[in-house]
C-alpha cells in the first residue's frame, strides 16, 4: 500500500543545492525541475526498495513529501532519511559561526546547503576508493560501469552491489571495466573483508573519528583522504578537512586569491577558524569550484 509522508526541516535548508549536488553523480535519479530525488533504500530484512523525496518549500520554508509503495517499510524509511537528508539538524548555528571568519562571503552564497550523505556506509566506502587519484569523469565512469553490471535496479534508481556480491568476483571482472589492478584488488578486497565480517561497517557509527581513522586505514587500499571522505560522507561526521584533497587546495587557492595551491601548513592556517565544523567549509568550498566548473563548460 502506497503511502505518503510530510516533512519539515529547520531553516535555512536548501534543498535545490541538494539536488545540484547529487545530480552531479550520474548514478543518482534526480529530477531538478520536478525537485525530486529517488533514493535506493534497503528494509530491516535487506531487501531494497525506493522512495521519492520531492521539495515542496523553499529555503526560509523547507518542506518535503515523501513517498514510498510498502506501508511496512515507512518507519525505516524515514529513519534513514533524516540520517541521509539531516533533517534533524540546524543549519542556523554553523552559519551563524562562519560568518564570524574568513569563510563569510562563501557561507552567504551558499547558505542552507546541508552536508549530504551517500544512501549507504558501503557506497560511499566504495565510491571513495575508485574514486582516488581519479579526475572526477573518469572517477564517475568507473563507479557508474561498477554499479550497472553488477548493481541493480529498481524503477529506473540505481543500487550499488551488495559486498557479498562483490567478494565474489575476480580482479579481472574489474579490470574489464578500466579498473587498474591495483584498484580492483582495493574494492574486492576491502568487500571480501566486510562479506567474512573481518570488518563491520555498522561498528563505524559507534567509534569517533580516530578509532574511525585507526581501524580504516589497516585495510589495503585505504588511506587517510579515502578515511576522511567516508567519516563526512558515509557517517555524517562535522569536523573533517583533508588538507591533501586537491580539490580543496584549488578552491582555497581561488577563494583567497592565492598565486599557486596552499601547503598544508597553510591550509591548516586558513582553517583554524573554522572547528568544529570543519566538514562545512569542506563542502562549501568543493561546492564554489563545481559551480565553476559548470558555468566554463
Amino acid at each position: 500500500m502506497m503511502w505518503k509522508e510530510q516533512v519539515e526541516a529547520t531553516p535555512p535548508y536548501d534543498f535545490d543545492q541538494v539536488l545540484e549536488m547529487l545530480a552531479l553523480d550520474p548514478l543518482n535519479k534526480v529530477n531538478i525541475e520536478k525537485r525530486t530525488i529517488d533514493v535506493p533504500l534497503y528494509d530491516r530484512l535487506g531487501n531494497p526498495f525506493v522512495v521519492t523525496v520531492q521539495a515542496t518549500g523553499t529555503k526560509e520554508e523547507p518542506s518535503f513529501i515523501v513517498t514510498g509503495m510498502n506501508e511496512g517499510q515507512k518507519e525505516h524509511a524515514m529513519s534513514e532519511l533524516v540520517r541521509i537528508f539531516h533533517w534533524d539538524r540546524s543549519l542556523k548555528v554553523i552559519q551563524e559561526h562562519f560568518l564570524q571568519t574568513n569563510l563569510a562571503k562563501l557561507f552567504r552564497e551558499h547558505e542552507g546547503t546541508p552536508l549530504i550523505l551517500d544512501f549507504h556506509v558501503y557506497n560511499c566506502l566504495m565510491k571513495c576508493i575508485i574514486h582516488q587519484q581519479l579526475n572526477l569523469s573518469f572517477a564517475y565512469q568507473l563507479s557508474t560501469s561498477f554499479v550497472n553490471t553488477f548493481g541493480t535496479t529498481i524503477d529506473g534508481v540505481k543500487f550499488y552491489p551488495k559486498p557479498e556480491v562483490v567478494a565474489e568476483l575476480n580482479y579481472d571482472d574489474l579490470r574489464s571495466l578500466k579498473f587498474s589492478r591495483r584498484k580492483a584488488e582495493y574494492v574486492i578486497d576491502t568487500s571480501r573483508l566486510i562479506a567474512e565480517g573481518k570488518l563491520s561497517l555498522e561498528k563505524l557509527h559507534d567509534m569517533n573519528d580516530q578509532e574511525v581513522m585507526n581501524k580504516l586505514v589497516k585495510v589495503r587500499g585505504i588511506g587517510p583522504w579515502t578515511v576522511q571522505n567516508v567519516l563526512m560522507f558515509g557517517l555524517g561526521r562535522s569536523n573533517l578537512f583533508p588538507v591533501a584533497d586537491i580539490g580543496l587546495q584549488n578552491a582555497v587557492k581561488k577563494y583567497f586569491n592565492l598565486e599557486r595551491k596552499p601547503t598544508k601548513e597553510e591550509m591548516e592556517k586558513y582553517s583554524r577558524e573554522w572547528s568544529p565544523y570543519l566538514s562545512y567549509a569542506s563542502l562549501y568550498l568543493w561546492r564554489s569550484i563545481e559551480k565553476k566548473r559548470r558555468e566554463t563548460t
